[in-house]
């Protein structure tokens, strides 16, 4: 039963209209007096307290049981967002028609109340009444907004039983939103290919509910049918245009955007707001900052509606100065700033990382007192926490309630871009005691911590609150969960979620970069053959992906194809899959292949230049890579400590001693600090050439401590050159800095051996036994 508690205010007036009513029984009577009340009910109602005190006066005069009366009653009351005294009058009614059924219905619908709308159907049904043609909308509608596609689909059955469909198109218009808005296009489609009378409602649902569901193409080849065989009731109107200048942005289609707009000013529709506003969103999103203004220009009564869509234009665009800009010239024009454009300023300045404006115009807002409400609020979160602000966005945080979901999920994300893992995890656990409901942006925050800690129990726990709450259908969701199980060497459970899930391209992406993480390079081939066998278009980040396993593998054919798929596909040439494509050649053998492509590069950066120094060093060329390195230093590029190593190891294969020291000497002039690596070249090339005193004393000279590594390195060369009693000095400095090598061990023994210290040798063989240092056991690959 749906009967609400009424408001006090209303049982008082029914208890004491009820005393007059027995006072006056003859006054209701009177013949004139029904047309009186109609007329009072149309009319004359312009407060609840007005509303109140006629519904009383009906009372006395005895016609609130009639339902034509009860209806305007009910209306009334919902009007005023009173459905809860709509309701309890409807109780009052013993006979209801479907004229008072439809009347508490929309009562609940106008107010948002769909559920209860939808419990007023089953009442209804309840009862043995049909709903009508101005009842099912309403309820489809509800069906629509709660997503139940279900019950939509079982009022569908029930409609064609009664056969108020195929004739009216309000019906079958609103089955093609709920199914649009619940995300079964195709059903949407069919629903619209069943309606014999299509006006311009069913056009426009069917417009907008493709372009929601990411089918912009498909949208505007709609309303290109419907503009060419429609008649005069199925001409497209504003919400139409807005349906198809939102395809057109999401599209990037520039030329259909400027047909449209044609059509527009055609049928003289430019002057509407909406028309207006989704025109500058269009232009924005197909990158034409000048069609922009001169669409903002035309608008001749400029209203806070037209600032704040050309703002958000420039926001889009992300061009900030023409963003303050607007902003001044909108407040010179009178137009006061609501919470919407405040926001979409801080999100202008945070996005172009404008530290000293965003924090001059958090100023401004305090200083004028403009509207501080959880729009601003959660922007000034966002802001301050990409600018890594801890302190001021810990401070706005702290006077947010527990109801503003999104303040909480944004802090989360804050201080996963400020590197605060920790506290990540720990907000987010905070949030699930509190019963807060986490976003996608706040869950893939919390996996990527997890993954970077390492702690892939959590992220397991974290993967099950998604599946509880019905969050693997969110694409990013699903992209951290590869990315973390992949890290984590779990490629099983990567792939599972991989297949089940929605898929975008950094989903490939993902779970090709997380076999090459693991060294299964031949499957992140495989996986990349399948991607382009189901016509998915590769990124410049999967194609670097994939020629980083083809560089691993050493597999020239496939490097190739890779690099053919490139030429033939005409794909962006940048400069990330030049130095890919350099690298690939250089690791498979093809330094002339290498050079060719590093030649033919416009635009280079410090990691082209080390690739191909890495390259002539890895095949012996040191003289080559010396050029090259001379050649980086007259460009814009400077080195850095990676640039050092490979030259110095070219330097440490080729034998090139002077030219070695000299290198090494110059890493101070580019404020490059040397490591244990630069340091394990040098004494390696130093070694190599019997310089070992010299070897010796750059070790014992170094300003960190040196690791098993580099002695190790000169403890190889003292083997060389036969030098036991150095050997076996540095052996021991070796043991030192790595007692779990076996290798060390077994060297120090050998050169006590070969010089007749067999008590020595046995000695390091019993300590080597002592700390349970095992001999690893050899293999063939023969």
């Amino acid at each position: 039963m749906l009967s609400l508690r009424p408001p006090q205010s209303f049982k008082r007036f029914s208890s004491l209209l009820q005393q007059r009513l027995y006072c006056s029984p003859t006054w209701c009577h009177q013949p004139n007096d029904f047309n009186y009340l109609n007329h009072l009910l149309s009319s004359q109602i312009s407060s609840l307290q007005t509303l109140l005190q006629s519904h009383a006066f009906i009372i006395t005069s005895g016609y609130s049981r009639n339902i034509f009366i009860a209806s305007k009653l009910i209306s009334l009351y919902a009007s005023f967002h009173k459905p809860s005294c709509s309701t309890q009058l409807f109780d009052e009614i013993p006979q209801k028609d479907i004229f008072l059924w439809n009347s508490i219905i929309k009562a609940h619908f106008s107010n948002g109340e769909y559920s209860r709308t939808l419990d007023c159907y089953q009442w209804m049904r309840a009862s043995e009444a049909l709903p009508n043609h101005f009842t099912l909308p309403m309820i489809v509608a509800s069906c629509a907004e709660l997503e139940l596609v279900n019950c939509g689909r079982s009022i569908h059955g029930l409609v064609s039983k009664l056969g108020i469909f195929s004739d009216n198109s309000a019906v079958g218009s609103s089955f093609v939103y709920m199914y649009s808005k619940c995300g079964v296009l195709e059903e949407a489609h069919g629903v619209f290919d069943e309606i014999l009378f299509r006006d311009v409602v069913a056009w426009t649902a069917l417009v907008i509910g493709c372009v929601q569901n990411g089918e912009s193409k498909m949208g505007l080849e709609c309303l290109r049918e419907m503009n060419r065989i429609g008649g005069d009731g199925e001409r497209p109107n504003f919400r139409t245009l807005e349906g198809g200048f939102q395809a057109c942005g999401n599209l990037g289609d520039f030329l259909a955007g400027r047909c449209l707009h044609g059509l527009v000013v055609k049928t003289g529709m430019d002057y509407s707001q909406v028309v207006q506003s989704s025109l500058l969103s269009m232009y924005s999103k197909c990158g034409n900052p000048e069609e922009v203004h001169r669409s903002f220009c035309e608008v001749v009564k400029k209203d806070l509606i037209s600032w704040t869509a050309m703002i958000s234009a420039y926001l889009r665009m992300e061009r900030a100065t023409e963003c303050f800009g607007m902003f001044w010239e909108m407040l010179v024009s009178g137009i006061y700033p609501d919470g919407i454009v405040i926001s979409c300023m801080l999100s202008s300045f945070s996005n172009s990382m404008r530290v000293f404006e965003g924090k001059a115009f958090h100023g401004l807002i305090i200083r004028r007192g403009y509207i501080l409400d959880q729009l601003v609020q959660n922007a000034l979160l966002s802001m301050y926490c990409k600018f890594g602000f801890l302190k001021l966005a810990e401070k706005l945080f702290g006077r947010v309630n527990e109801q503003n979901f999104e303040a909480w999920n944004l802090m989360v994300s804050g201080y996963r871009k400020m590197g605060l893992i920790m506290k990540c995890i720990e907000l987010f656990r905070e949030m699930q005691y509190l019963g807060i409901e986490s976003d996608s942006n706040s869950l893939v925050s919390v996996i990527s911590s997890c993954s970077q800690l390492g702690v892939t129990h959590l992220a397991q726990s974290i993967h099950c609150y998604i599946i509880k709450n019905l969050m693997d259908d969110n694409v990013s969701v699903n992209n951290s969960l590869i990315d973390m199980y992949g890290k984590s060497g779990n490629l099983i459970i990567a792939r599972r979620i991989f297949c089940r899930g929605p898929r975008d391209i950094v989903t490939w992406n993902t779970l090709i970069s997380s076999y090459n993480h693991c060294g299964d390079f031949v499957e992140a081939l495989s996986l990349y053959d399948k991607m382009v066998l189901e016509d998915l278009k590769p990124n410049s980040a999967t194609l670097v992906t994939v020629l980083s396993a083809c560089s691993h593998l050493a597999s020239l054919e496939e490097g190739e194809k890779v690099h053919n798929y490139i030429n033939k596909g005409n794909l962006e040439f940048n400069l990330s899959i030049a130095t890919a494509l350099t690298d690939m050649y250089a690791k498979c053998g093809q330094l002339d292949k290498s050079r060719e492509i590093f030649n033919s590069m416009h635009e280079r950066d410090v990691i082209t230049w080390n690739v191909i120094i890495s390259g002539y060093g890895m095949h012996g060329d040191a003289r080559s890579a010396i050029e090259i390195f001379q050649q980086m230093e007259e460009s814009s590029s400077k080195p850095n400590g990676l640039t050092f190593l490979a030259v110095l190891s070219a330097c440490a294969h080729a034998g090139l001693v002077k030219e070695g020291k000299y290198l090494f000497a110059k890493m101070q002039e580019y404020s490059v600090t040397p490591n244990l690596k630069h340091y394990a070249c040098m004494v390696d090339l130093l070694g190599r050439s019997g310089n070992l005193q010299e070897a010796e004393a750059l070790v014992l000279s170094m300003p960190i401590s040196p690791d098993g590594g580099v002695w190790g390195t000169l403890l190889s060369s003292c083997k060389i050159h036969n030098e036991i009693e150095m050997g076996i000095r540095i052996a021991k400095h070796a043991i030192t800095s790595d007692m779990e090598n076996d290798g060390y061990y077994v060297m120090i023994s050998n050169m006590y051996s070969s010089i007749g210290k067999w008590e020595e040798a046995e000695k390091t063989r019993g300590i080597m036994k002592e700390r349970g240092v095992r001999k690893r056991t050899g293999w063939s690959a023969v």
